[in-house]
């Protein structure tokens, strides 16, 4: 997909829940007219689908290597904040207040929870944040894109890491039938003895069966470990692991690690994932494959994570350029998790980038950052829009991954 997530695809869940979303857009459809953007929001694409969440991994990225973000930009995403502590992908008038159409979503507010908490300084509205997560947290333990929605792994995921950033226990955080996010996300992990065993399924089809997603497998395995969207290697597991059913059941740290044998497994002949979107099977998917790499150093296998951030740094730059920030931000946390220099990454420099698609930061070695906030959507952040049978596989991402979101996806 565009961007971990793909936004567009997060907004169907949104606006139709279970039914039918519109076929995939063509590559060089254009979402929407030329529209102005805020002064402080990062990229020029239309943000309608993934304004919050493209600003909090900008954010998030600028945050991680140092960077401080320009008040503006920072005020922008606080801004977006509704008075119950939730955020939508985008409030094009912030001065009017949330109302019951306000389309308030899991994603855009975890996002934006790692992202404050990241930055330090509004402690007011992570809490916020945190209470209105809690708030619409499912029986099951987990979370839907939307409020009331089936659980998903990769909301699920994302919001683990929006808890954890927040100073929360999420083994802690259970529901009103007394379940937490790993019991939800036990259940979307794949048996070992079924087709795609130890992988994560985004959710079960209509005949409750689970089909392995590499973007939810990411998602699951950091949400098991308890970790957000920036992280670190862990702590080295054995070598020659392979997928494990526990005789009881199967606890967080078991199912993290079959997802990550799933992934290693996947990445080791071409190092990098497939799209799965229809007619796009064997174009290679750059914001699944750094979310897996992300998620194999969070367990520890930084290995494995070899062969794709090699591939990623010799093959993301033009893929990175089209997506905007998000992509950059999803680069960033790649090459952070495995001690890859993001100022070199491939020849290219991914902060200096990152920082020119928005108002230049107050505190960073780039040069000559751009404000684009008299700049216009010119069409090249293609969002794509899938049917909700393809979305059961879907990232966002991690997720809509531009965070922006999908059955494998």
């Amino acid at each position: 997909m565009n961007v971990r997530r793909s936004a567009a695809v997060l907004a169907a869940i949104a606006v139709i829940g279970t039914a039918t979303a519109p076929a995939a857009l063509a590559d060089d459809a254009s979402p929407s007219p030329s529209v102005a953007l805020p002064s402080g929001l990062y990229g020029t694409s239309d943000p309608t689908y993934d304004g919050v969440w493209r600003q909090s991994l900008a954010l998030l990225a600028q945050d991680t290597v140092g960077v401080k973000p320009a008040t503006k930009a920072v005020d922008w995403l606080t801004g977006q904040q509704c008075a119950d502590g939730g955020f939508a992908a985008y409030r094009a008038d912030a001065d009017k207040a949330c109302d019951a159409k306000t389309a308030v979503d899991s994603n855009s507010t975890a996002a934006a929870v790692q992202a404050l908490a990241a930055l330090g300084g509004h402690d007011k509205q992570v809490g916020k944040a945190v209470t209105w997560l809690k708030s619409v947290q499912n029986e099951d333990g987990g979370w839907g894109y939307a409020p009331g929605g089936a659980s998903d792994t990769n909301s699920t995921g994302v919001v683990v890491g929006a808890l954890a950033a927040a100073g929360e226990k999420p083994a802690d955080v259970k529901s009103k039938g007394g379940k937490s996010p790993y019991d939800a996300l036990v259940r979307l992990s794949i048996p070992c003895d079924e087709d795609g065993g130890g992988a994560f399924a985004y959710q079960p089809d209509k005949k409750g069966k689970l089909a392995a997603n590499a973007d939810a497998t990411a998602a699951g395995v950091l949400g098991m470990l308890g970790k957000g969207l920036v992280t670190t290697a862990g702590k080295k597991p054995e070598d020659g692991y392979i997928c494990g059913n526990s005789d009881k059941k199967l606890t967080p740290e078991q199912a993290a690690r079959n997802g990550a044998a799933y992934l290693a497994d996947t990445l080791f002949v071409n190092g990098y994932l497939k799209s799965v979107l229809a007619g796009a099977e064997d174009q290679p998917d750059y914001g699944n494959t750094a979310d897996a790499v992300v998620a194999l150093a969070a367990e520890g296998w930084t290995k494995y994570t070899k062969k794709p951030i090699a591939w990623l740094e010799k093959n993301s730059a033009d893929w990175a350029a089209q997506s905007g920030p998000a992509a950059y931000a999803q680069l960033v946390f790649a090459a952070h998790a495995t001690g890859t220099d993001p100022r070199d990454f491939g020849g290219e420099d991914l902060v200096s980038l990152l920082n020119e698609t928005g108002p230049a930061p107050q505190a960073s070695e780039q040069k000559g950052a751009k404000d684009v906030s008299t700049q216009v959507n010119t069409g090249y952040g293609v969002y794509w829009i899938i049917g909700v049978g393809l979305v059961a596989g879907i990232g966002i991402g991690f997720l809509l991954s531009g965070r922006n979101k999908k059955q494998q996806l």
